[in-house]
Protein backbone atom coordinates (compact mmCIF):
# COMPACT_ATOMS: atom_id res chain seq x y z
CA UNK A 1 0.00 0.00 0.00
CA UNK A 2 2.99 2.38 -0.58
CA UNK A 3 1.96 3.99 -3.45
CA UNK A 4 -0.17 7.61 -3.36
CA UNK A 5 -2.18 9.15 -5.76
CA UNK A 6 -0.15 11.49 -8.37
CA UNK A 7 0.59 14.99 -9.16
CA UNK A 8 -2.41 14.01 -11.35
CA UNK A 9 -5.09 13.41 -9.13
CA UNK A 10 -3.70 16.42 -6.90
CA UNK A 11 -4.52 18.50 -9.88
CA UNK A 12 -8.01 17.30 -11.04
CA UNK A 13 -9.46 16.93 -7.37
CA UNK A 14 -8.89 20.77 -8.03
CA UNK A 15 -9.83 21.42 -11.50
CA UNK A 16 -13.13 19.50 -11.19
CA UNK A 17 -14.09 21.02 -8.08
CA UNK A 18 -13.70 24.09 -10.03
CA UNK A 19 -15.40 23.07 -12.73
CA UNK A 20 -18.77 21.29 -10.92
CA UNK A 21 -19.25 24.67 -8.96
CA UNK A 22 -19.05 26.17 -11.81
CA UNK A 23 -21.85 24.36 -13.38
CA UNK A 24 -25.49 25.47 -11.68
CA UNK A 25 -27.12 23.00 -10.09
CA UNK A 26 -29.34 25.03 -7.65
CA UNK A 27 -32.08 22.78 -6.25
CA UNK A 28 -34.66 25.32 -5.30
CA UNK A 29 -37.53 22.39 -4.43
CA UNK A 30 -40.83 21.51 -5.86
CA UNK A 31 -38.26 20.18 -8.57
CA UNK A 32 -36.49 23.11 -9.86
CA UNK A 33 -33.55 22.08 -10.48
CA UNK A 34 -32.05 20.76 -13.33
CA UNK A 35 -29.02 18.50 -12.23
CA UNK A 36 -28.21 16.50 -16.12
CA UNK A 37 -25.12 19.03 -16.90
CA UNK A 38 -23.44 18.11 -13.72
CA UNK A 39 -24.09 14.17 -14.13
CA UNK A 40 -22.72 13.88 -18.29
CA UNK A 41 -19.67 15.92 -16.65
CA UNK A 42 -19.15 13.00 -14.09
CA UNK A 43 -20.57 10.59 -16.93
CA UNK A 44 -18.03 11.61 -19.22
CA UNK A 45 -14.98 11.79 -16.58
CA UNK A 46 -15.75 8.31 -15.70
CA UNK A 47 -16.07 7.13 -19.29
CA UNK A 48 -12.57 8.40 -20.45
CA UNK A 49 -11.36 5.79 -17.31
CA UNK A 50 -12.86 2.99 -19.16
CA UNK A 51 -15.86 2.66 -16.89
CA UNK A 52 -18.97 2.10 -18.14
CA UNK A 53 -21.38 5.03 -16.11
CA UNK A 54 -25.52 4.62 -16.98
CA UNK A 55 -27.62 7.89 -16.11
CA UNK A 56 -30.54 7.33 -15.09
CA UNK A 57 -34.03 10.07 -14.59
CA UNK A 58 -37.36 9.98 -12.84
CA UNK A 59 -37.74 13.28 -14.30
CA UNK A 60 -36.22 14.71 -17.15
CA UNK A 61 -33.34 16.87 -16.79
CA UNK A 62 -33.13 15.08 -13.23
CA UNK A 63 -30.24 12.67 -13.79
CA UNK A 64 -28.25 10.05 -11.78
CA UNK A 65 -25.01 8.58 -12.55
CA UNK A 66 -24.55 5.01 -11.73
CA UNK A 67 -21.01 3.04 -12.20
CA UNK A 68 -19.26 -0.01 -11.24
CA UNK A 69 -15.33 -0.37 -10.40
CA UNK A 70 -14.42 -3.83 -10.20
CA UNK A 71 -12.26 -4.52 -6.84
CA UNK A 72 -8.87 -7.46 -6.26
CA UNK A 73 -11.16 -8.97 -4.01
CA UNK A 74 -14.64 -10.41 -6.11
CA UNK A 75 -15.62 -12.78 -2.55
CA UNK A 76 -16.06 -9.26 -0.83
CA UNK A 77 -19.27 -7.14 -0.38
CA UNK A 78 -19.31 -4.46 -2.39
CA UNK A 79 -19.19 -0.81 -1.14
CA UNK A 80 -21.35 2.01 -1.95
CA UNK A 81 -19.57 5.46 -2.53
CA UNK A 82 -22.22 8.52 -2.84
CA UNK A 83 -22.39 11.91 -3.34
CA UNK A 84 -24.92 14.44 -4.40
CA UNK A 85 -25.09 16.98 -7.21
CA UNK A 86 -27.43 19.39 -6.37
CA UNK A 87 -26.77 22.72 -4.43
CA UNK A 88 -29.08 24.73 -1.93
CA UNK A 89 -29.23 28.47 -3.27
CA UNK A 90 -27.14 30.98 -3.00
CA UNK A 91 -27.34 34.87 -3.65
CA UNK A 92 -25.10 36.45 -5.12
CA UNK A 93 -25.29 39.95 -4.13
CA UNK A 94 -24.10 38.29 -0.40
CA UNK A 95 -20.71 36.57 -1.38
CA UNK A 96 -16.99 38.27 -1.87
CA UNK A 97 -17.03 36.21 -5.27
CA UNK A 98 -20.10 35.07 -7.32
CA UNK A 99 -21.01 31.67 -5.93
CA UNK A 100 -21.07 29.73 -8.96
CA UNK A 101 -17.70 30.97 -10.32
CA UNK A 102 -15.36 28.20 -8.94
CA UNK A 103 -12.48 30.90 -8.56
CA UNK A 104 -9.94 29.42 -7.01
CA UNK A 105 -7.84 32.01 -5.17
CA UNK A 106 -5.37 32.35 -2.60
CA UNK A 107 -4.95 28.09 -2.59
CA UNK A 108 -8.74 28.06 -1.36
CA UNK A 109 -12.12 27.37 -4.44
CA UNK A 110 -14.69 28.92 -3.31
CA UNK A 111 -18.60 28.56 -4.84
CA UNK A 112 -21.77 26.85 -4.18
CA UNK A 113 -20.80 23.45 -3.49
CA UNK A 114 -17.15 23.75 -2.38
CA UNK A 115 -18.19 21.70 0.98
CA UNK A 116 -21.74 20.24 -0.09
CA UNK A 117 -20.58 18.13 -1.48
CA UNK A 118 -19.41 19.26 -4.64
CA UNK A 119 -15.70 18.60 -3.17
CA UNK A 120 -16.22 15.05 -2.60
CA UNK A 121 -17.65 14.27 -6.23
CA UNK A 122 -14.64 15.79 -7.32
CA UNK A 123 -12.48 13.64 -4.82
CA UNK A 124 -14.25 10.35 -5.86
CA UNK A 125 -13.46 11.37 -9.93
CA UNK A 126 -9.93 11.66 -9.17
CA UNK A 127 -9.44 8.94 -7.13
CA UNK A 128 -11.52 6.51 -9.59
CA UNK A 129 -9.33 7.82 -12.67
CA UNK A 130 -6.11 7.49 -10.89
CA UNK A 131 -6.76 3.90 -10.24
CA UNK A 132 -7.43 3.43 -13.84
CA UNK A 133 -4.63 5.41 -14.84
CA UNK A 134 -1.92 3.58 -12.45
CA UNK A 135 -3.05 0.41 -12.44
CA UNK A 136 -4.79 0.46 -8.98
CA UNK A 137 -7.92 -0.99 -7.58
CA UNK A 138 -9.93 -1.13 -4.35
CA UNK A 139 -9.80 -4.40 -2.50
CA UNK A 140 -14.02 -4.43 -2.71
CA UNK A 141 -16.43 -3.50 -5.63
CA UNK A 142 -17.25 0.26 -5.55
CA UNK A 143 -20.33 0.99 -6.74
CA UNK A 144 -19.92 5.12 -7.50
CA UNK A 145 -23.17 7.37 -7.80
CA UNK A 146 -23.42 10.70 -8.41
CA UNK A 147 -27.31 11.94 -7.19
CA UNK A 148 -30.01 14.51 -7.77
CA UNK A 149 -32.37 15.86 -5.46
CA UNK A 150 -30.77 15.32 -2.04
CA UNK A 151 -31.26 19.28 -1.05
CA UNK A 152 -35.05 18.21 -0.88
CA UNK A 153 -36.75 15.03 -1.02
CA UNK A 154 -34.54 12.74 -3.01
CA UNK A 155 -37.24 11.42 -5.25
CA UNK A 156 -35.72 12.26 -8.17
CA UNK A 157 -32.31 10.92 -6.36
CA UNK A 158 -31.18 8.30 -4.24
CA UNK A 159 -34.93 7.74 -3.46
CA UNK A 160 -35.75 6.93 -7.41
CA UNK A 161 -32.12 4.78 -7.42
CA UNK A 162 -33.41 2.52 -4.40
CA UNK A 163 -36.80 2.22 -5.80
CA UNK A 164 -36.25 1.38 -9.17
CA UNK A 165 -32.31 0.48 -9.97
CA UNK A 166 -31.69 -1.40 -6.93
CA UNK A 167 -30.04 -4.26 -9.28
CA UNK A 168 -27.11 -1.49 -9.73
CA UNK A 169 -26.52 -2.16 -5.87
CA UNK A 170 -26.03 -5.85 -5.87
CA UNK A 171 -23.71 -6.58 -3.39
CA UNK A 172 -23.47 -3.41 -1.57
CA UNK A 173 -23.61 -3.84 1.98
CA UNK A 174 -22.28 -0.35 3.52
CA UNK A 175 -21.63 3.15 2.08
CA UNK A 176 -19.89 6.30 2.54
CA UNK A 177 -20.53 9.70 1.69
CA UNK A 178 -20.98 13.37 3.03
CA UNK A 179 -20.18 14.26 6.42
CA UNK A 180 -17.41 13.61 8.15
CA UNK A 181 -13.56 12.90 8.74
CA UNK A 182 -13.02 16.71 8.66
CA UNK A 183 -10.89 18.52 11.05
CA UNK A 184 -12.53 20.02 13.99
CA UNK A 185 -10.07 22.12 16.15
CA UNK A 186 -11.06 21.92 19.84
CA UNK A 187 -9.26 23.32 23.00
CA UNK A 188 -5.76 22.19 20.85
CA UNK A 189 -7.09 18.93 19.37
CA UNK A 190 -6.96 18.14 15.95
CA UNK A 191 -10.37 15.81 15.96
CA UNK A 192 -11.78 13.88 12.97
CA UNK A 193 -15.52 13.30 13.18
CA UNK A 194 -16.79 9.83 11.33
CA UNK A 195 -20.39 9.77 11.11
CA UNK A 196 -22.12 6.34 12.19
CA UNK A 197 -25.83 7.56 12.16
CA UNK A 198 -28.33 10.16 11.11
CA UNK A 199 -31.35 11.48 12.97
CA UNK A 200 -34.62 11.43 11.23
CA UNK A 201 -36.55 13.75 9.35
CA UNK A 202 -39.58 14.55 10.64
CA UNK A 203 -40.94 17.42 7.99
CA UNK A 204 -44.25 18.14 10.07
CA UNK A 205 -47.46 20.00 8.06
CA UNK A 206 -49.41 21.70 11.40
CA UNK A 207 -53.44 23.10 10.48
CA UNK A 208 -55.30 24.69 12.51
CA UNK A 209 -59.20 25.40 11.80
CA UNK A 210 -61.93 27.28 13.31
CA UNK A 211 -64.71 30.12 12.76
CA UNK A 212 -63.86 32.36 10.18
CA UNK A 213 -65.43 35.86 10.60
CA UNK A 214 -64.98 39.53 10.70
CA UNK A 215 -61.97 40.80 12.40
CA UNK A 216 -63.67 43.46 14.79
CA UNK A 217 -65.88 40.73 16.55
CA UNK A 218 -64.52 38.37 19.64
CA UNK A 219 -63.82 34.96 18.08
CA UNK A 220 -62.74 32.22 20.77
CA UNK A 221 -62.23 29.71 17.78
CA UNK A 222 -59.66 32.02 15.93
CA UNK A 223 -57.59 29.27 13.86
CA UNK A 224 -54.12 31.68 13.92
CA UNK A 225 -54.40 32.11 17.57
CA UNK A 226 -55.11 27.99 18.28
CA UNK A 227 -51.94 27.81 15.77
CA UNK A 228 -49.92 30.29 17.34
CA UNK A 229 -50.31 28.99 21.02
CA UNK A 230 -49.25 25.21 19.37
CA UNK A 231 -46.42 26.43 17.68
CA UNK A 232 -45.56 28.26 21.20
CA UNK A 233 -45.79 24.80 23.09
CA UNK A 234 -43.44 22.87 20.06
CA UNK A 235 -40.51 25.93 20.24
CA UNK A 236 -40.33 25.71 23.68
CA UNK A 237 -40.53 22.06 24.78
CA UNK A 238 -37.74 20.84 26.59
CA UNK A 239 -37.05 17.42 24.61
CA UNK A 240 -35.80 14.45 27.19
CA UNK A 241 -32.21 13.07 26.76
CA UNK A 242 -31.64 10.17 24.64
CA UNK A 243 -28.35 8.73 24.60
CA UNK A 244 -28.25 6.29 21.40
CA UNK A 245 -24.44 3.91 20.74
CA UNK A 246 -23.24 6.12 18.35
CA UNK A 247 -24.07 9.65 20.74
CA UNK A 248 -22.69 7.48 23.94
CA UNK A 249 -19.22 6.34 22.23
CA UNK A 250 -18.65 9.92 20.76
CA UNK A 251 -19.29 11.56 24.54
CA UNK A 252 -17.23 8.45 25.68
CA UNK A 253 -14.29 8.80 23.79
CA UNK A 254 -13.94 12.86 23.14
CA UNK A 255 -14.20 12.91 27.85
CA UNK A 256 -11.31 10.21 27.41
CA UNK A 257 -9.37 13.11 24.78
CA UNK A 258 -10.31 15.61 27.03
CA UNK A 259 -9.37 14.18 30.45
CA UNK A 260 -12.96 14.09 31.73
CA UNK A 261 -14.39 11.58 34.05
CA UNK A 262 -17.47 10.32 31.34
CA UNK A 263 -20.24 10.74 33.79
CA UNK A 264 -23.37 9.81 31.17
CA UNK A 265 -25.71 10.77 34.16
CA UNK A 266 -25.56 14.50 33.65
CA UNK A 267 -24.56 14.52 30.04
CA UNK A 268 -25.26 18.15 30.13
CA UNK A 269 -22.51 19.09 32.63
CA UNK A 270 -20.07 16.99 30.55
CA UNK A 271 -21.12 19.04 27.25
CA UNK A 272 -20.21 22.04 29.04
CA UNK A 273 -17.01 20.66 30.27
CA UNK A 274 -16.08 19.33 26.77
CA UNK A 275 -15.83 23.20 25.17
CA UNK A 276 -16.04 23.72 21.43
CA UNK A 277 -15.71 19.55 21.25
CA UNK A 278 -19.66 19.23 22.43
CA UNK A 279 -21.01 21.23 18.72
CA UNK A 280 -20.15 17.44 17.26
CA UNK A 281 -22.68 15.87 19.40
CA UNK A 282 -24.62 18.40 21.19
CA UNK A 283 -27.35 18.28 18.78
CA UNK A 284 -27.78 14.32 18.76
CA UNK A 285 -28.80 13.86 22.63
CA UNK A 286 -32.18 14.98 22.32
CA UNK A 287 -34.75 15.08 19.47
CA UNK A 288 -36.16 18.42 18.31
CA UNK A 289 -38.57 20.20 16.90
CA UNK A 290 -38.02 24.33 15.02
CA UNK A 291 -40.90 26.35 13.72
CA UNK A 292 -39.67 27.19 10.12
CA UNK A 293 -42.60 28.99 8.53
CA UNK A 294 -46.51 30.15 9.06
CA UNK A 295 -49.28 30.80 6.86
CA UNK A 296 -52.54 32.34 7.76
CA UNK A 297 -55.21 34.91 6.33
CA UNK A 298 -55.74 37.20 3.41
CA UNK A 299 -56.31 40.35 5.18
CA UNK A 300 -56.06 42.43 8.02
CA UNK A 301 -60.05 42.39 8.87
CA UNK A 302 -60.60 39.07 8.53
CA UNK A 303 -60.40 36.10 10.76
CA UNK A 304 -59.32 32.93 8.96
CA UNK A 305 -60.81 29.65 9.06
CA UNK A 306 -58.01 28.05 8.14
CA UNK A 307 -53.94 28.53 9.61
CA UNK A 308 -51.18 26.30 8.40
CA UNK A 309 -47.48 26.14 9.65
CA UNK A 310 -44.25 23.81 9.44
CA UNK A 311 -41.69 22.25 11.50
CA UNK A 312 -38.77 20.61 11.01
CA UNK A 313 -38.67 17.87 13.41
CA UNK A 314 -35.81 16.17 13.71
CA UNK A 315 -35.64 12.23 15.87
CA UNK A 316 -33.08 9.84 16.94
CA UNK A 317 -32.95 6.41 16.33
CA UNK A 318 -35.54 4.38 18.47
CA UNK A 319 -37.37 7.48 19.15
CA UNK A 320 -40.03 7.80 17.10
CA UNK A 321 -43.04 6.81 18.51
CA UNK A 322 -41.95 8.98 21.38
CA UNK A 323 -41.85 11.78 19.16
CA UNK A 324 -45.11 11.13 17.29
CA UNK A 325 -46.60 11.38 20.66
CA UNK A 326 -45.31 14.15 22.19
CA UNK A 327 -46.33 15.73 18.81
CA UNK A 328 -50.17 14.37 19.68
CA UNK A 329 -49.64 16.38 22.89
CA UNK A 330 -48.23 19.94 21.90
CA UNK A 331 -50.38 20.57 19.38
CA UNK A 332 -53.45 19.48 21.58
CA UNK A 333 -57.18 18.68 20.49
CA UNK A 334 -57.31 21.87 18.31
CA UNK A 335 -54.59 21.61 15.57
CA UNK A 336 -54.10 18.16 13.06
CA UNK A 337 -50.62 17.59 12.32
CA UNK A 338 -48.83 15.60 9.49
CA UNK A 339 -45.41 14.45 7.87
CA UNK A 340 -44.97 16.87 4.80
CA UNK A 341 -41.73 14.69 4.49
CA UNK A 342 -40.70 12.05 6.49
CA UNK A 343 -37.30 9.34 6.36
CA UNK A 344 -35.83 6.82 8.71
CA UNK A 345 -32.88 7.52 11.29
CA UNK A 346 -29.71 5.30 10.95
CA UNK A 347 -27.44 3.89 13.46
CA UNK A 348 -24.23 2.41 12.08
CA UNK A 349 -21.58 -0.04 14.01
CA UNK A 350 -18.75 2.27 15.35
CA UNK A 351 -17.12 -1.37 15.81
CA UNK A 352 -17.25 -2.39 12.33
CA UNK A 353 -13.92 -3.47 10.51
CA UNK A 354 -14.93 -0.44 8.25
CA UNK A 355 -14.82 2.25 10.71
CA UNK A 356 -11.65 0.46 11.85
CA UNK A 357 -10.15 1.43 8.13
CA UNK A 358 -11.43 4.71 7.87
CA UNK A 359 -9.98 5.59 11.26
CA UNK A 360 -6.73 4.16 10.00
CA UNK A 361 -6.70 5.82 6.52
CA UNK A 362 -7.46 9.59 8.73
CA UNK A 363 -4.70 8.57 11.16
CA UNK A 364 -2.13 7.25 8.64
CA UNK A 365 -2.43 11.29 6.70
CA UNK A 366 -3.17 12.94 9.91
CA UNK A 367 -0.93 11.29 12.61
CA UNK A 368 -2.00 14.64 14.90
CA UNK A 369 -5.53 13.62 14.64
CA UNK A 370 -8.02 11.85 16.69
CA UNK A 371 -11.09 9.39 15.08
CA UNK A 372 -14.49 9.64 16.64
CA UNK A 373 -17.87 8.72 15.74
CA UNK A 374 -20.45 11.37 15.47
CA UNK A 375 -24.08 11.70 14.61
CA UNK A 376 -25.29 13.78 12.25
CA UNK A 377 -28.11 16.29 13.21
CA UNK A 378 -29.65 16.18 9.74
CA UNK A 379 -29.76 13.59 6.75
CA UNK A 380 -28.53 12.06 4.05
CA UNK A 381 -28.67 10.43 1.10
CA UNK A 382 -27.64 7.06 3.05
CA UNK A 383 -31.15 7.28 4.41
CA UNK A 384 -32.74 6.08 1.37
CA UNK A 385 -30.00 3.72 0.30
CA UNK A 386 -30.86 2.18 3.89
CA UNK A 387 -33.79 0.63 1.93
CA UNK A 388 -31.46 -2.00 -0.08
CA UNK A 389 -30.27 -2.89 3.17
CA UNK A 390 -26.57 -0.58 2.77
CA UNK A 391 -24.81 0.69 6.13
CA UNK A 392 -24.35 4.25 5.54
CA UNK A 393 -21.62 6.13 7.13
CA UNK A 394 -20.41 9.81 6.69
CA UNK A 395 -17.17 9.88 5.21
CA UNK A 396 -15.74 13.19 3.33
CA UNK A 397 -11.91 13.93 4.47
CA UNK A 398 -10.61 17.66 4.57
CA UNK A 399 -7.38 18.33 6.98
CA UNK A 400 -8.49 22.25 8.22
CA UNK A 401 -6.50 24.71 9.18
CA UNK A 402 -7.81 26.48 12.52
CA UNK A 403 -10.57 28.61 12.58
CA UNK A 404 -11.74 27.55 9.33
CA UNK A 405 -15.49 26.75 10.58
CA UNK A 406 -16.49 24.07 8.06
CA UNK A 407 -19.70 23.24 9.56
CA UNK A 408 -20.94 27.53 9.22
CA UNK A 409 -20.12 26.94 5.50
CA UNK A 410 -22.75 24.47 4.71
CA UNK A 411 -25.80 26.17 3.27
CA UNK A 412 -23.68 29.14 4.24
CA UNK A 413 -22.39 32.85 2.16
CA UNK A 414 -18.42 32.11 0.74
CA UNK A 415 -18.74 28.58 0.43
CA UNK A 416 -15.08 27.41 0.41
CA UNK A 417 -12.67 24.43 0.36
CA UNK A 418 -8.54 25.04 0.82
CA UNK A 419 -6.99 23.21 -2.22
CA UNK A 420 -4.37 21.23 0.89
CA UNK A 421 -7.99 19.98 1.95
CA UNK A 422 -8.90 18.29 -1.04
CA UNK A 423 -4.99 16.68 -1.64
CA UNK A 424 -5.78 15.44 1.74
CA UNK A 425 -8.85 13.74 0.99
CA UNK A 426 -8.04 12.41 -2.25
CA UNK A 427 -5.25 10.78 -0.51
CA UNK A 428 -7.15 9.45 2.33
CA UNK A 429 -10.11 8.53 0.29
CA UNK A 430 -8.12 6.33 -1.89
CA UNK A 431 -6.41 4.65 1.43
CA UNK A 432 -9.42 3.56 2.97
CA UNK A 433 -11.43 2.35 -0.41
CA UNK A 434 -8.41 0.14 -1.21
CA UNK A 435 -8.66 -1.20 2.46
CA UNK A 436 -12.04 -1.14 3.53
Amino acid sequence: MAEDMDERALQEVVTFTSDLIRIDTTNRGGGDCRERPAAEYAAGLLAEAGLEPVLLERTPGRTNVVARVAGSDPSADALLLHGHLDVVPAEAADWSVHPFSGEVRDGVVWGRGAVDMKNMDAMILAVVRAWRRLGLAPRRDVVVAFTADEEASAEDGAGFLADRHAGLFEGCTEGVSESGAFTVHAGGRQLYPIAAGERGTAWLRLTARGRAGHGSQVNRENAVTRLAAAITRIGEHAWPLRLTPTVRAALTELAALHGIDTDLSDVDALLDELGPAARLVGATVRNSANPTMLNAGYKVNVVPGEAVAYVDGRYLPGTEDEFRATLDELTGPDVAWEYHHREVALQAPVESATFARMRAAVEEFAPEGHVVPFCMSGGTDAKQFSRLGITGYGFTPLRLPEGFDHGALFHGVDERVPVDALHFGVRVLDRFLRTA
